[in-house]
């Protein structure tokens, strides 16, 4: 059995990797010193199978994420039985709020040799299918709540995180949320800003606001019942997340 404190060679085996699967791909190695990352990558394995229970019984001390051009995710991991190999799982997207993935099966992973030139094949024949499947309705589902905007008027739909979106119509609308702290899912077009923190979410929806006015570009609050409110600008304090944040997340 291989050595698992070899990290070159999960490295060297997921460059490879990346090269010949299909589309174009990069790949980014955590040792074990990436301590926030490797936390991180591991609260976003999209698996309940083979992976999940591998993770249960041995925690990431390194991975590596392959990443395609158009955001999707893989994760290289060592794998812990009498083959010589690895585990690659689908990574959930972190700019979709969990609702997203109510009612999807996982696309879980595979367990591959350590050939990456026969593991790719592996991967685009079986793990890409269910991933990019997945994938696909998970944003059909986070774009199904947003309002959608027009390019005079700017419509700013609570979720039920607490956090606020926005499928902004034009350039300019989309550059002034990137700049007052929007996240962009470059797949769906929907800007997201966290709730996490209801006084900045508040401050950067006002500086919006004003800059969007400036442009001659009107906003509204479109709450949980589907109501828009009237005002054409954000209010001085946008109304407080719903008190009853969702309960549900993604299956790992």
């Amino acid at each position: 059995m291989h050595d698992h404190e070899d990290s070159g060679r999960l490295a060297s085996f997921a460059d490879v990797l990346a090269g010949e699967l299909p589309g174009t791909w990069t790949s980014t190695h955590h040792p074990t010193a990436h301590k926030d990352d490797l936390a991180e990558l591991a609260d976003r394995i999209w698996d309940m199978d083979l992976v999940a229970e591998s993770l249960a019984q041995h925690p990431l001390r390194q991975a590596a994420v392959l990443t395609r051009n158009d955001g999707a995710q893989l994760a290289v991991l060592d794998r812990h039985d009498e083959r010589d190999g690895f585990l690659i799982a689908a990574v959930a997207p972190p700019s979709l709020p969990d609702e997203a993935y109510r009612g999807i099966r996982e696309p879980n992973g595979i367990a591959v040799s350590d050939d990456p030139f026969h593991s790719a094949e592996l991967v685009a024949g079986d793990l890409l299918a269910r991933y990019d499947a997945a994938l696909a309705q998970a944003r059909h589902n986070a774009a199904a709540d947003i309002q959608p905007s027009q390019p005079d008027r700017l419509v700013l739909t609570w979720q039920a995180d607490g956090s606020l979106a926005a499928a902004p119509a034009g350039e300019t609308a989309a550059a002034v949320l990137a700049a007052n702290g929007f996240v962009p899912d470059p797949h769906t077009g929907i800007y997201r800003l966290s709730g996490d923190d209801t006084a900045v979410q508040a401050r950067a929806v006002r500086a919006a606001g004003r800059q969007l006015g400036a442009h001659g570009i009107a906003t509204a609050l479109q709450h949980p019942s589907g109501r828009i409110a009237p005002t054409a600008t954000p209010p001085a304090q946008p109304p407080a997340p719903a008190t009853a944040r969702a309960a549900a997340t993604r299956g790992r």
